[in-house]
């Protein structure tokens, strides 16, 4: 039976294992695979605010590179033939927003070399007076006027744009002939205000195609120009930040202190601008950083509530085994004392039957046995029923005013002849005075005082001295029955009254018995609202006490109650 029980208390640990060690592993990589997550979500995050920056200075080139290529892209014959009406008529045809002024610059024509603004208002050009706007549009037209002088082709003639002053940006179309020689330049001023006016409508067009609906609303685009001053700035936080003067576009600010998470250039025009992107509540690494805490959190939690189910099944199922156990030494236990009184009664029987037992007193000696080892089967039998009651909840008492030393009395006297059989002693110690009335179950209190009896006797370890002992104390009456046997360790005191519980000590084992009268002792003395105490020490013996509530003194006109369940 025990090499049985091992053998499956080993295969129940192995089964443990075997869900145990692939969860671990499994936890362990779920664990890497959040870390990884929550590294890669930041980047992915970081990588998605310059994406969308990288859209918006692409839009903002592609813009004016657009209208300057369709606008500044006249043919060569406009300037190799003198025909710079035809250039008036093209500026006013195509028409440009982004432009505060249009002009050309001819190195072939009577105004060779000269700055000739287009006036829309008379269709025809001009020579300005002289500005700071003339002199920066002279300045960016310098190295395409040398080369026309010197008569140098060039290879590929690209748009290029001068911002060496701010206030002036200049975007130049150079003209080049057949012979790839430069004939004429083509150019405009930019507005800078259109630029203020242009970056809203770029921001809030390419937001939602970056970033999910809502969460637009929490990133703030700042732009800031050459001199580090807010030009530019979507939402109330950074309104806020950077106090009314950010109020309108057009309105320099003050520098921005804050650090933006992703900023780069604008490229093509406005190229010591910079754009920066700011969450208004949390940075990328912050939200990675929350979204991972809370997966982590998650993952405890499952990890745990998985961990508490296996530990739990695990124990469920040891207990299980445990009492499965112990329900089969039961019925191995119950069979030996089952047989013991039966194969004394059919003994006995026998003698009687056979007439081999003449002499009247020896028949009288064997009857006293016989009905001795019935009183012990029918005992245990009690046992048993009692216990299928208790667990089914339908065991029941009837309680009556009776005085606990004379159930004790006849207890004893029913043990009389099994106690001289085994070569016991018993000494028994009265109450000083009388003792009170006790509202009790004689029967059921006979049984709990007998299987304290049979205790005794089975753990006697060699101890043939059984003191019991009735007194009462502070409204309490109390039987208690002292042994010299093997003694409970302290650990095991608590446990004792449990079903099927047996002491673990070494001599228990060569001793039989059902598990169940301690357990129903304590049940019975409960239903009677008492107690049930023990006090022992290993080798030394135990002493067993039940504790029953004494009837208050004097007649009593109070009922008698009816049967009760418990």
């Amino acid at each position: 039976m025990k090499l049985a029980s091992g053998v499956h208390r080993r295969r129940l640990w192995l089964g443990f294992a075997a869900v145990l060690v692939p969860l671990v592993i499994l936890l362990a990589l779920q664990y890497r695979w959040l870390v990884q997550l929550d590294h890669t979500s930041a980047k992915a995050k970081h990588a998605g605010l310059k994406n969308y920056l990288e859209a918006v200075t692409g839009k903002i080139e592609w813009t004016y590179r657009e209208d300057a290529e369709r606008v500044l892209n006249l043919p060569p014959s406009i300037f190799t033939q003198d025909r710079l009406e035809k250039a008036a008529h093209h500026f006013k045809k195509k028409g440009v927003q982004g432009a505060e002024r249009l002009f050309v610059m001819s190195f072939s024509n009577d105004h060779k070399g000269d700055v000739l603004y287009f006036d829309p208002s008379c269709d025809s050009f001009s020579m300005p007076p002289w500005s700071p706007e003339v002199r920066a549009v002279l300045a960016a037209t310098a190295p395409w006027s040398m080369l026309a002088r010197k008569g140098e082709p060039v290879e590929r003639a690209l748009l290029s744009v001068d911002e060496r002053d701010p206030n002036y940006r200049v975007v130049l179309n150079p003209i080049t002939d057949d012979a790839s020689r430069v004939v004429g330049v083509a150019g405009m001023v930019l507005d800078t205000e259109h630029f203020r006016r242009l970056l809203p409508e770029v921001v809030s067009r390419s937001l939602p195609k970056f970033f999910s609906e809502g969460s637009e609303y929490d990133l703030v685009v700042t732009v800031w120009d050459g001199d580090g001053k807010v030009v530019f700035a979507n939402g109330p936080t950074m309104e806020r930040r950077q106090g009314s003067e950010m109020m309108h576009a057009s309105i320099g600010g003050k520098p921005d202190k804050g650090t933006p998470e992703v900023e780069r250039a604008f490229s093509f025009v406005f190229t010591d601008h910079r754009i920066g992107l700011t969450s208004r509540h949390a940075t990328p690494a912050q939200v990675a950083k929350r979204s991972f805490a809370v997966n982590i959190a998650l993952f405890a939690a499952l990890s745990t509530a998985l961990l508490a189910g296996i530990v739990l099944a695990l124990r469920t199922a040891s207990r299980e085994m445990k009492l499965s156990e112990m329900k089969s030494d039961f019925v191995s236990n119950v069979s030996h004392e089952l047989r013991t009184p039966l194969a004394s009664i059919r003994v006995f029987g026998e003698f009687l039957r056979l007439g081999r037992v003449e002499n009247p007193d020896k028949v009288r000696e064997y009857g006293v046995y016989i009905e001795t080892e019935s009183r012990r089967l029918t005992q245990l039998i009690n046992n048993i029923l009692d216990f299928a009651s208790i667990e089914s909840g339908r065991k029941s008492y009837r309680f009556e005013r009776a005085c606990l030393e004379d159930v004790v009395a006849e207890t004893l006297k029913t043990f009389e002849v099994r106690l001289r059989q085994n070569g016991f002693q018993i000494t028994y110690q009265g109450p000083e005075g009388s003792l009170p009335p006790v509202l009790l179950d004689s029967g059921a209190i006979a049984q709990s005082l007998s299987n304290l009896l049979d205790n005794a006797v089975k753990y006697s370890n060699g101890g043939r001295e059984i003191q019991v002992a009735v007194r009462q104390q502070d409204g309490w009456v109390i039987v208690s029955v002292r042994d010299q046997g093997i003694g409970i360790p302290k650990d095991e005191v608590d446990k004792i009254f449990d079903r099927f519980h047996r002491v673990s000590t070494g001599l228990v084992h060569d001793v039989k018995g059902s598990g169940l009268g301690l357990s129903i002792v304590r049940h019975i003395v409960e239903a009677h609202h008492g107690k049930v105490t023990v006090e022992s020490r290993v080798g030394e013996g135990s002493t067993f006490s039940i504790w029953l509530p004494a009837e208050p003194s004097g007649p009593s006109t109070q009922p008698l109650p009816h049967p009760v369940e418990a």
